[in-house]
């Protein structure tokens, strides 16, 4: 091995707050040699981000380091300003979890990127651009020159996050810290944001520092690993050595409870129940669902308006007992089915029955008499819960409102009986939401919404922003409330391997369409839509030498625009009337094995596609 480009030695970064000193990170060792990624792994709060902003110099003000931290023989603690400006983007450059927040609004993206070249390269005019053009070629970004023109608002979340790769990659430096890069993306855009960093790390002998709580992501990406928890190391090792012989108890919890796509059932964890039988009668009918949005695409007074078809006639049943996991990438139409199935946004067209009873057209009033069989829990839990409210408050404001008859006493009696149920001690009854950990109040969402027995659960990406640790316990916990009350679920999430763990059905949305509808076993093992399996050939599994060898279904490019009439046709583009206002084809959805219903796709694109590695499905 060289040597190294970053050698840490002895890290300490302690902060200091009205509750005290607070030792963030203590006496981290650890070191990464060109051409190497080293993945940093552990939960919230273990001192990952900001080992890694330590590095750059980017410590809180608060905030005290000591030890040593070299690049390239230079020490970086303690070192001035001016040097450190000279280092960072030039020599070491850092991608930010949040590209939304990373980069300026208000600045176009190629006044972004030359901004790095003039002051790092001295490089302006048409030279700069001409570099600026290459990069955004090199991470995949159609149409680059244009682009350049853009601001960051009007690119989706995967174009963003690769800018911020391309901007990071500008100036060649020779160490790159990734910081969450992946964990808000879509996991096809995930998997290319991953591979294009592989590429990079390839190509141009760039060292890279993978921090992340994607085991997966790490088993991929990774050849040395550096386990933290509570801002110490507890172990570190190459990736086979830390997947297949941990030897840390710490490791071995962060292994078992990742989700794993191809082991749904594993041993000590709570098992799904089973589905119910089809004669059972259906809780939920949604029959050619649709939701549109008028959307002003000309800009100003006299813009032409467009209607966005969010959600374009999905069907669909759940039964008392069942989970519908619903998945797809971000404008799919997920959430917003979800909010019309509970009538929080209007219908254009189609019905949806609850038990039997049509609520198509049902009014605030006769709704509001239902929330009690009808809730949802959202995917932010701060977001969700009143800052002003205890969590005993909150929890019990659906008692206040559906059962007036319970005087306080009964409602906090209630309260402190279904606190453990959701493995929350009642004397955490009178905190408010900031005092609790993220899981805790992702609990105290499921609780609130759980208090008053309902029928119906919709579980909005309700773990995606969770440590993998917590988002296990919360699943595990769906599972068994499930059980206990007979609950029907629809789980909304892109995590194919949380759906599959959840689920005894699974709906593929692609563009407010279904594509597929399976059994969580069959949409898995005989997936038939093209973009299904690139969906799941998508999901990094937590074993370094599966992720070597396994082959893997690109889509090309981002979602098209679901705007343009085509756009659904992507995989029946021999239907495609070449006009983005024109009336576009239907797929027709049909049975290839009971309960196992595909939308019609082109063969070449179904069949083709899966008969070699890294095939690019157009």
């Amino acid at each position: 091995m060289s040597d190294p480009i970053l050698s840490v030695r002895d890290l300490k970064i302690d902060f200091d707050t009205p509750d005290g000193t607070v030792n963030a990170v203590k006496g981290t060792t650890f070191d990464v040699s060109p051409g190497e990624c080293l993945g940093i792994v552990g939960e919230s709060g273990s001192g990952k981000s900001q080992s890694a902003l330590a590095a750059m110099g980017l410590i809180a003000d608060n905030g005290t380091v000591t030890g040593s931290i070299k690049f390239n023989g230079m020490e970086m603690v303690g070192a001035k300003p001016s040097v450190l400006r000279k280092v960072r983007g030039a020599q070491m450059s850092m991608i930010f979890q949040d590209p939304l927040t990373s980069l300026t609004p208000h600045l176009t993206v190629g006044a972004q990127m030359r901004e790095v070249l003039a002051l790092h390269r001295d490089l302006k005019g048409e030279a700069a651009t001409k570099r600026c053009i290459d990069w955004l070629e090199q991470v995949r970004i159609p149409e680059a020159r244009r682009r350049l023109e853009q601001f960051p608002h009007e690119l989706s979340g995967g174009m963003r996050q690769r800018v911020m790769v391309a901007i990071a990659m500008l100036c060649d430096p020779k160490l790159l810290l990734a910081d969450e890069p992946t964990t808000a993306l879509d996991v096809t855009v995930q998997a290319q944001v991953l591979d294009l960093m592989f590429e990079l790390k390839k190509e141009t002998g760039t060292g890279i520092i993978l921090i992340t709580h994607d085991m997966g992501v790490v088993a991929r990406m990774c050849d040395r690993v550096v386990v933290m928890k509570d801002g110490e190391i507890v172990e570190t090792g190459t990736s086979d050595t830390i997947f297949y012989k941990p030897s840390h108890d710490y490791t071995k919890m962060l292994l078992n409870a990742v989700p794993r796509i191809d082991q749904p059932n594993r041993e000590g964890r709570p098992q799904l129940g089973p589905a119910p039988d089809n004669s059972v009668e259906p809780i939920v009918k949604a029959r050619d669902v649709k939701v549109t949005f008028p959307v002003n695409v000309g800009g100003g007074l006299f813009g032409k308006t467009k209607m966005l078809r969010a959600v374009d006639g999905v069907s669909f049943d759940l039964r008392p007992g069942e989970t519908l996991g619903v998945v797809g990438e971000s404008g799919c139409g997920k959430s917003t089915l979800a909010r019309a199935v509970l009538k929080l946004v209007p219908q254009s067209a189609g019905s949806v029955a609850w038990m039997g009873r049509d609520i198509t057209h049902a009014d605030r009033k006769e709704m509001n008499s239902l929330r009690d069989d009808l809730q949802i829990v959202f995917q932010d839990p701060l977001a969700s819960l009143d800052p002003r409210m205890t969590i005993g408050q909150s929890i019990a404001e659906p008692l206040t409102v559906h059962k007036p008859e319970l005087d306080k006493a009964a409602r906090e009696k209630l309260v402190k009986e279904f606190l453990p149920r959701v493995g929350l001690s009642p004397a955490l009854i009178n905190r408010y939401p900031h005092e609790l950990s993220g899981g805790q109040n992702q609990r105290v969402g499921i609780a609130r919404a759980m208090i008053l027995r309902p029928k119906l659960l919709i579980c909005d990406e309700a773990v995606s922003a969770l440590d993998v640790s917590v988002q296990a316990q919360v699943v595990d916990l769906l599972i068994e409330l499930q059980k206990e009350f007979g609950l029907a679920m629809i789980f909304i999430s892109h995590d194919l391997s949380v759906v599959r763990e959840i689920s005894h059905r699974v709906m593929v949305l692609y563009l407010g369409k279904v594509v597929e509808v399976a059994g969580r076993t069959a949409i898995y093992e005989d997936a038939r839509h093209p973009y299904t399996k690139a969906l799941i050939s998508a999901v990094p599994t937590p074993d370094p030498e599966f992720e070597r060898g396994k082959e893997r279904i690109k889509l090309r490019g981002d979602l098209p625009s679901p705007l343009d009439r085509r756009s659904p046709l992507r995989f029946l583009k021999s239907v495609i009337i070449d006009d983005p206002d024109a009336e576009q084809y239907d797929p027709k959805l049909i049975e290839v094995a009971p309960g196992h219903i595909v939308a019609e796709h082109d063969a070449y694109e179904g069949v083709e596609a899966l008969r070699a590695t890294e095939t690019e499905v157009a």
